[in-house]
């Protein structure tokens, strides 16, 4: 029998705001302390470590220091690229990771001449394990449509960073049916910040959930991260849900429809809480008749959220509709930036039918969307980026 822990979708270094970067990096912490505690035979990282290819300084910092602690633990790690952390030119921090001897990257695959994409296993003792990267906007679906192994083996993991049907709901995203993967005894899923387990003949599909909220909305339904402890004796398989909370959550939900009149009863509101040391999280919906959101004096909300101690405090007004002049404007419609993105490219690629460049424009949008790193030099920056273009558009010279 052996014991491992399946952690996804880290996103470490996706908070803007210190004080939630700060509670997404300590529940991190908290997850490693307690798999060091528990004596796993291993650990499985299902990609998103990272919330980009290349994080800030001070997360890399933070974050070897925690695979040090895990190192000295003798604990082994294995890894797969989610769709974060994924580059084009398949450069990006994890291989840091790797050669300094913290974890093993477990994607390892050849094109067949058929076209198929065969994946050879690492073994940890008679476990085989298996792995396939996320990409960005859902590309690996296509892949993992061709991906066979290269010989069947019981026990089996299958590490994966992608999207199945049984959890992709309403939101608009690429799936693959569960049952055209090859055959193994655990997949080891990321990228879906759900819950999710079932059990299909002797198969365990499994999504642990982030190891901390990643968005406002995140914050709302799962109020804390989570992952899984797993047992796994031969082909029986046996999991315990485990999750970290680091702050209360408290949530407020207002309807609003002046303006002029928001601010006041916001605080009336908000005066009803004991927030003490915990996470605010206010959605403002309605319609305002009058005035607009302008009007709603933010500031003054916020220095009162903080006399009443709150850890932090985080504000939402995608269900705040304006009236004005006959007509509507909804101030969002979507909390999800990634699946705005999709839809964009989606209709361009649609109405621009035929022409071959659509396909890149996916990866493009991801390597564009790339920031300058801390301390890094613009001229290296702008090669990295070139590197990556070149790859991304299958060509050797970039003029």
């Amino acid at each position: 029998m052996v014991r491992f822990a399946h952690i996804a979708d880290c996103h470490l270094g996706c908070w803007r705001q210190e004080e939630l970067q700060q509670l997404n990096f300590e529940s991190f912490r908290k997850i490693i302390d307690r798999c060091i505690k528990e004596r796993l035979d291993f650990i499985l990282i299902a990609g998103d470590l990272f919330d980009s290819a290349y994080p800030s300084i001070e997360i890399l910092k933070d974050t070897f220091a925690e695979f040090k602690k895990i190192y000295h633990s003798k604990t082994p790690v294995y890894i797969i690229a989610g769709s974060h952390d994924f580059s084009a030119s398949g450069k990006t921090f994890l291989d840091v990771l790797e050669k300094a001897g913290f974890c093993k990257n477990v994607e390892n695959f050849q094109i067949t001449e058929e076209g198929k994409i065969k994946l050879f296993p690492t073994m940890h003792e008679d476990i085989a394990i298996f792995g396939y990267p996320g990409k960005k906007s859902g590309m690996e679906i296509e892949d993992l449509k061709k991906v066979e192994f290269s010989k069947l083996h019981f026990p089996s993991i299958f590490m994966l960073h992608t999207t199945i049907k049984d959890v992709v709901g309403t939101i608009p995203m690429d799936s693959i049916e569960k049952e055209k993967l090859p055959l193994a005894n655990y997949y080891a899923f990321g990228h879906i910040h759900k819950i999710f387990e079932e059990r299909l003949a002797n198969s365990t599909y499994v999504y642990p959930g982030p190891t901390f909220p990643a968005n406002f909305q995140e914050l709302t339904d799962l109020k804390c991260g989570s992952f899984r402890l797993v047992e796994m004796n031969g082909e029986k398989i046996k999991t315990e849900l485990i999750r970290v909370p680091i702050k209360e959550v408290v949530y407020i939900e207002i309807e609003l429809d002046n303006g002029l009149t928001a601010t006041e009863k916001i605080i009336l509101e908000i005066d009803k809480l004991n927030l003490n040391d915990k996470l605010l999280l206010m959605r403002l919906k309605g319609k305002l008749k009058f005035g607009k959101t302008g009007d709603i004096n933010f500031t003054e909300i916020e220095e009162f959220v903080k006399k009443k101690n709150a850890y932090t405090f985080l504000r939402n007004i995608s269900k705040l509709e304006i009236q004005e002049e006959g007509f509507e404007i909804e101030s969002s419609h979507s909390e999800n930036v990634e699946s705005v993105e999709k839809i964009i490219i989606e209709e361009y690629s649609r109405k621009n039918s035929g022409i071959s460049f659509n396909k890149y424009l996916p990866q493009l949008m991801n390597i564009l969307s790339v920031e300058k790193n801390e301390d890094e030099k613009i001229a290296t920056f702008e090669d990295r980026l070139i590197s990556e273009l070149k790859t991304t558009l299958e060509i050797k010279e970039l003029l």
